[in-house]
């Protein structure tokens, strides 16, 4: 869809549209008719929403705000779902029967409210275990059969189960594991900016020194974009790029700004939501293990880890990790960014939180002991 931005001040049909669809979420009390004006109520209420969702708070609505508040409208039989190949739909009734197929014990792979093909073959499956015809299309005889099925599994995580016995099968060696690092921004998009230094050429180094030690070990893997590229890519065609490697494991490498200077230190984050249900359990155990692993390497400030529903998080396949490696508008982090030994320290950490995930727990070592000569003889 075509770029949006909404905020304080604006007026119009599409501001009416997004008081109405508040509205109907009962974030906004909007019963009176009134003028369509963008005002301070509805910036509370889209920050409201926004945290619900797990998107970045920031009261104006963005082409991802205006997506996903579009998605909240829709409830489980209000239309016909199905797998659409080069438009799969997405919405709170496509997440809903993703939580019901999960608790009668199919698989679906990741619950993000999107209808992909794992949805589509779990909807077959169920077809054919109730006796209907196995279009992969969820209409009226499906949800009827939906709600007769009592859940198989009731409390836990039976996603993250599988998740959990698919890194057991894969093993603890590196070798042969895919991973794909996405160095955020470039070509006209440097990022944020501060302290003499840009984002996108921060990240992009950052991306070859683990690019460069991941081979070491064995790993085969893919950049989004590679040095000097002058390649612009949104987080859907990032997403995609990386589900077509069919890779393990997504890192992806930003650093943060904010306009006060004090602000500082690393985050990491996963896909994740206030939804019951919407957590990637291996997603959220790479983050952590990331994010260990740099505060007790570096002195960087630990912001911890978080749950996000931001695209590149939500549309991958496989466990993805976005990091905030500190803020460039600090001049204490800054100065660290610039410092091609903290990067490899970054890097080498990366690294070793990559092979810590496929380690069985009576195998693992503590946060910080190990290094790249380790892996390497793993």
């Amino acid at each position: 869809m075509t770029a949006v931005r909404y905020g304080l001040g604006d007026t119009g049909p599409a501001i009416a549209e997004i008081r109405t669809k508040l509205t109907l979420l009962g974030l906004l009390d909007d019963t009176a008719p009134g003028p369509s004006t963008f005002d301070h109520d509805v910036e509370h209420a889209v920050r409201q929403f926004q945290q619900e969702r797990g998107l970045t708070v920031t009261g104006v609505v963005d082409t991802t705000t205006y997506r996903v508040l579009d998605e909240a409208r829709w409830r489980l039989g209000d239309r016909l779902l199905s797998y659409v190949v080069a438009n799969p739909q997405a919405g709170d009734d496509v997440l809903a029967l993703q939580r019901r197929l999960c608790e009668l014990g199919f698989d679906v792979g990741q619950v993000d409210g999107v209808f992909g093909a794992r949805t589509g073959e779990a909807v077959r499956e169920l077809q054919r275990n109730v006796g209907l015809t196995p279009d992969g299309t969820c209409g009226p005889s499906t949800f009827k059969a939906l709600d007769r099925l009592a859940p198989i599994v009731t409390g836990g995580r039976p996603d993250s189960l599988r998740a959990s016995e698919a890194l057991r099968r894969a093993g603890k060696r590196l070798s042969g594991k895919v991973v794909v690092i996405d160095p955020g921004h470039g070509g006209d998009d440097s990022g944020n900016v501060g302290n003499g230094l840009d984002e996108a050429t921060v990240v992009e180094d950052l991306a070859t020194r683990i690019e460069g030690r991941l081979a070491a070990t064995g790993v085969q893997t893919y950049l989004t974009r590679g040095p000097g590229s002058d390649t612009e890519l949104d987080e859907h065609e990032r997403a995609r790029f990386a589900n077509e490697t069919g890779a393990n494991l997504v890192v992806s490498l930003h650093v943060d700004a904010h306009h006060n200077p004090i602000a500082s230190g690393v985050a990491t984050f996963y896909y994740g939501g206030n939804r019951p249900g919407t957590t990637s359990a291996i997603g959220e155990q790479f983050a952590g293990l990331i994010q260990r692993e740099i505060v007790a390497r570096t002195d960087l400030v630990d912001c911890r880890t978080h749950p996000k529903t931001w695209d590149l998080l939500r549309h991958t396949s496989m466990a993805a990790v976005r990091i905030e490696l500190g803020y460039i508008t600090n001049e204490s982090d800054a100065a660290r960014l610039a410092d091609a030994e903290f990067r490899d320290v970054v890097a080498e950490a990366i690294v070793v939180a990559v092979q810590r995930v496929y380690l069985p727990s009576g195998e693992d070592a503590p946060t910080g002991v190990l290094h790249l000569q380790d892996l390497a003889e793993a």
